[in-house]
């Protein structure tokens, strides 16, 4: 589907095109792993933005200079290797051919014989060993376009000229930002279809061309969700045209909205799940909770993204390096991108030495791929833990508050036995301990403690689903009415402070898929047995599970006992590369758990159904209970 097809007012049309497309059974097997597999991106995506230092007052010499940092410094030898160009690049679309024109008094290595091009900047970036990523927007317009005051730098010219995003002009623009002027990456911001109604003051003031939105950030039914995935799978088409190589990223930035935490992991790289980050404690620990319990939602070629990271203004300064730490160990643990957003030129080297933890950053680029896990979590502390390719535990303890915390680690958390040692290096201080059973710890305010754990695992022979959320796909998530999620902490935003009534819970990922609970954070139970692993998901869904070398699947099924409604049956299925290996007879609210398991041995992709015919909302939990691969 293009995105001419898609331009207003035929959006009504290509919403219903898309759902048309829908009406196959989302639970069928396909024998198929269907999360985003364009591009490159096997681990998150690391390097530098100009956005949180420069805003829109981005130039060559601002951009090479923090380029020439991470090169001086050591931080391209650590992964360090997207320079990326956020907005404030363009002057124009030119009238005449729509061809992007580049503001050369910023970048005057763009001057060259013929139209200006990025080329020469973007040879120089790959000759430095870097990979450099642009930025547009799915509108006519763009976000400083949008809500900058002051002197920005805004394209220029007539309304038609300073309309330079990607509606109407996807391949075009798409081909000249790879093939032409050799970008490795792009960041898609969507202000352009959120914030140019017909009511709007810069649009009745005649600034602008109105474009009815598409997006209310604030309200999934205001949203027209179809049409948005069309625009991003017009750009995924192009994107494959002009990068036969497979070698790109695209990161979404939509900011939660439009229930992209649904079916971004199916569309890019990278997707943002929260509006922008500020340098605030606060707006951190929103940024955080939009992503921390979203585990099954990220694997090896789609990400998490939380937003930039923050580090070196604010809260996360250099007077501030339990902050900073704690903020760059959180995106590790959750597989974010670390995407730098100093001004590296000025940074002091403390917070290069944060940035350089080759230890953090080795969990973040970790190629198993697995987003930490929630093994404690309360309002004021958290335990995250991750399983590595190697076999060792990451675990991050989180301190959210102002007040030290006494926290006690233990082996369960680790899913690790208590009757064994378990040793620990601290990846901040390199100490090392050991503990059998538990560990006293005490955890200053606001400070995250990581470390590498290594044990003997619960389960022996095998791995719980939840350890290897990287492998599971919830190809269908059971989700018919999207929530906001009330477990996000609500700051004060530092664009809007405390004009208007604040915010309320307004990121549609409640529900979803989770690690070891159910989908609305509750422990797993069934028929009154408690289990501390598997996966909660609700009714009518169908998870994707990758297979690397097990011979077996087993796990303990039935509806939790948080379902609202006690006489829905649900039916257990197992499926093996498409074909059916095993289910359950109908099972209620209140019937035991029932084994279902097979034999996978050779088997490539594993599904996991649960059907509960004639179920209208999110009513019906059900729990995986204790399901592992087994050797």
């Amino acid at each position: 589907m293009t995105l001419r097809r898609c331009l207003l007012p035929l959006v009504a049309l290509c919403a219903s095109t898309s759902l048309s497309a829908q009406t196959a059974d989302p639970l069928a097997p396909t024998g198929r792993w269907s999360a985003y597999q364009g591009g490159s991106a096997q681990t998150p995506p690391m390097g530098w933005n100009s956005w949180n230092a420069f805003f829109t007052h981005v130039d060559e010499e601002k951009l090479m200079g923090s380029a020439e940092r991470i090169r001086s410094s050591g931080l391209a030898q650590k992964g360090y290797r997207y320079i990326n160009i956020d907005d404030g690049w363009w002057i124009k679309r030119r009238t005449s051919d729509n061809k992007l024109m580049i503001r050369t008094d910023k970048f005057p290595s763009a001057k060259v014989k013929g139209d200006p091009s990025f080329r020469p900047l973007t040879d120089k970036l790959h000759a430095m060993g870097f990979k450099a990523g642009i930025y547009s927007d799915l509108g006519r317009n763009i976000c400083s376009q949008a809500y900058a005051d002051g002197s920005e730098q805004l394209p220029e010219g007539s309304v038609a000229e300073r309309e330079v995003g990607l509606y109407g002009h996807t391949d075009q623009d798409i081909r000249l930002f790879f093939a032409d002027w050799g970008f490795d990456a792009i960041k898609v911001d969507g202000c352009g279809i959120r914030a140019y109604a017909a009511d709007a003051p810069r649009v009745t003031s005649g600034q602008y061309r109105a474009l009815a939105p598409l997006i209310d950030q604030h309200s999934i039914s205001r949203s027209n969700i179809p049409a948005v995935k069309a625009l991003f799978a017009d750009i995924n088409q192009s994107l494959a045209k002009y990068n036969p190589d497979g070698d790109y990223m695209l990161s979404l930035c939509i900011w939660g909205s439009a229930n992209v935490r649904s079916w971004g992991k199916d569309v890019g790289n990278i997707s943002r799940t929260s509006d922008d980050i500020s340098p605030d404690w606060g707006r951190m620990l929103t940024n955080y909770d939009s992503a921390a319990r979203r585990a099954l939602y990220a694997h090896p070629g789609g990400w998490n993204d939380p937003d930039m990271l923050f580090i070196g203004k604010g809260d996360f300064d250099e007077n501030h390096l339990t902050e900073a730490r704690s903020h760059f160990s959180l995106w590790a643990m959750m597989n974010a991108p670390l995407l730098i957003g100093a001004d590296l030129r000025t940074t002091p080297q403390a917070l290069i030495d944060v940035f350089g933890n080759a230890d953090i950053i080795a969990l973040n680029q970790d190629p198993a791929g697995n987003q930490a896990v929630m093994a404690f979590d309360a309002d004021g502390f958290q335990i995250l833990v991750k399983t590595l390719a190697n076999g060792d535990k990451a675990v991050a303890l989180f301190n959210r508050g102002l007040a030290p915390v006494n926290a006690i680690l233990t082996a369960d958390h680790l899913k690790f036995r208590d009757d064994r040692p378990v040793a620990l290096a601290n990846l901040w201080t390199g100490e090392k301990s050991s503990f059998t059973k538990d560990m006293k710890l005490t955890i200053a305010p606001r400070e995250t403690a990581v470390f590498r754990a290594k044990g003997d695992r619960t389960l022996a022979d095998g791995l719980y689903l939840s350890e290897q959320p990287g492998m599971v796909n919830p190809a269908a998530d059971g989700v018919v009415q999207p929530e906001p999620d009330p477990t996000i902490y609500r700051s004060i935003p530092n664009w809007r402070g405390t004009r208007g009534i604040g915010e309320r819970p307004m990121y549609a990922g409640y529900g979803g898929a989770m690690a070891d609970f159910t989908p609305y954070n509750q422990p797993l139970v069934i028929a009154g047995k408690t289990f501390t692993s598997g996966i909660g998901i609700l009714a009518n869904s169908r998870m994707e599970v990758r297979n690397n070398d097990f011979s077996r699947f087993a796990a303990q099924v039935g509806v939790d006992d948080s379902a609202l409604t006690p006489d829905q049956p649900v039916r257990f299925f197992l499926y093996g590369d498409g074909k059916p290996l095993a289910s359950t007879p109908p099972m209620r609210r209140g019937d035991p758990a029932r084994p279902l398991a097979a034999d996978v041995k050779g088997v490539k992709l594993i599904e996991l159904v649960a059907r509960a015919d004639g179920v209208k909302a999110n009513a019906v939990p059900v729990t995986w209970g204790d399901a592992a691969l087994l050797r």
